[in-house]
């Protein structure tokens, strides 16, 4: 297991949407509580219906997110998991790992901390959750 010191668990999320606009200086806190996560592949990472706080930023590996409408690859530099951090619900997708991958936890009284601290990281998270919602609801080509 390969430990990341803050520095570079700062950068792994300066290269997530969701913590883009952040500040270093507050993703260094929570680069401090995330967890380090490995999942071989074909491991279930998320199950559909479980009630689970936290979010996943992916370090390397690839992710499959299953519904029932469809399927979607995921790779390093992405979240997954993100609405549970807001509103712990059952999760709505089952994640497989398509290879080997790292992950790293984000827990919602984590988040919730540094969104009461950092507004900017409340302002960051709203611009991608619309965008994802745009994205979601375009036609496909």
């Amino acid at each position: 297991m390969q430990v990341l010191l803050t520095i570079e668990r700062v950068a792994l999320l300066r290269r997530v949407d969701l913590f883009a606009a952040t500040p270093d200086r507050v993703l260094a806190g929570l680069a401090q509580v995330l967890e380090e996560v490995d999942h071989p592949a074909g491991a279930q990472v998320m199950v559909e219906g479980a009630v689970e706080d936290w979010l996943y930023i992916v370090e390397h590996g690839e992710l499959e997110v299953v519904r029932s409408d469809r399927r979607v690859a995921m790779g390093a530099g992405t979240v997954v998991g993100e609405l549970a951090v807001l509103d712990p619900q059952p999760r709505s997708a089952t994640v497989i790992a398509l290879s080997p991958v790292r992950l790293w936890r984000l827990r919602k009284a984590a988040f919730d901390e540094a969104l009461r601290s950092r507004p900017e990281i409340a302002r960051g998270v709203i611009a991608e959750l619309v965008r994802r919602l745009r994205e979601t609801h375009q036609p496909m080509a």
